[in-house]
């Protein structure tokens, strides 16, 4: 007479995992429920750069305040690029603290997969959460850079107006805005490593087909809505425009998120259909 445990399947359960196709591979649900992850990632990323770095924080202002001292003297006073009646140091601070959000989530979110191996290959958890995380030390630098800017507005002269009360919903458009491309940038570091090399060359190439160092108006009205069609622009111009008091573009401002939108629905269904390969090649 055979005993119990002759038979596993009475006491033993085989659960088969297999991937769901296309798009509807990106549960939300399940992101949601992996978010105590998401944030332990970040504040592990604000950890390691604040903590582990002799300048700290200083980091956090020292990028921008470099560029905008350089571009202030090669692109104000020597080229004299037109700054809509500010002063040149605020107007070019503006544009690139906004950019300095977009460009270093790219290019942490590029390495961030392969950064995270030892992990991706053996645990499962959603792996749209490391890209995901490297929003959130930019995020903590932008906050710090745009105090930072306020003194610098109220140094030059330049009153603080209601049009800074944009700027939450600004931070979060410029957010959901890099988002696309992070996506894109991580999955396609994974599978192509020429990227590492890549992107910090397309970043600056980028910078200069936006309006950080130049206004919008600049441009001629019959092209200013291929300047638009960049997914950094329309953030990038409505915040320095919400910062001097200027009018807003908002029809450039859709236009840019538009692109974005459509970016990120790509390169979502691009990094869903890579993704079971990750624990393979990283």
């Amino acid at each position: 007479m055979s005993s119990d445990r002759s038979r596993p399947d009475l006491h033993e359960r085989l659960t088969v995992v297999e991937p769901r196709r296309g798009f509807r591979r990106l549960d939300l649900r399940e992101l949601w429920a992996y978010r105590e992850l998401l944030f332990m990632f970040a504040s592990r990323d604000a950890r390691v750069r604040y903590k582990q770095t002799v300048l700290g924080v200083a980091w956090a202002v020292l990028r921008p305040l470099l560029g905008m001292a350089i571009f202030t003297v090669v692109f104000g006073r020597l080229a004299k690029l037109p700054s809509e009646g500010a002063p040149y140091a605020v107007f070019v601070f503006a544009g690139l603290l906004p950019w300095t959000f977009f460009s270093t989530v790219l290019t942490a979110g590029a390495e961030s997969l392969v950064g995270s191996q030892g992990l991706i290959s053996k645990i499962y958890f959603p792996r749209l959460l490391v890209p995901l995380s490297q929003l959130g030390v930019p995020l903590l630098d932008l906050g710090i850079g745009i105090v930072l800017m306020f003194a610098l507005a109220l140094a030059h002269g330049v009153a603080l107006t209601s049009g800074l009360l944009l700027l939450p919903a600004l931070v979060l458009l410029l957010t959901l805005s890099t988002l696309g491309p992070l996506v894109l940038l991580s999955a396609l570091t994974v599978s192509f490593r020429d990227f590492r090399h890549v992107t910090p060359f397309l970043l600056q190439l980028w910078m200069y087909a936006t309006p950080v160092v130049f206004p919008a108006s600049m441009v001629p009205d019959r092209l200013r809505p291929l300047i638009y069609l960049n997914p950094a622009a329309g953030p990038v111009e409505a915040f320095r425009a919400a910062v001097l008091d200027r009018p807003v573009d908002w029809g450039g401002v859709a236009l840019s998120f538009g692109v974005a939108l459509i970016a990120l629905i790509g390169a979502t269904i691009y990094f869903a259909r890579v993704e079971d390969r990750f624990a393979d090649i990283v």
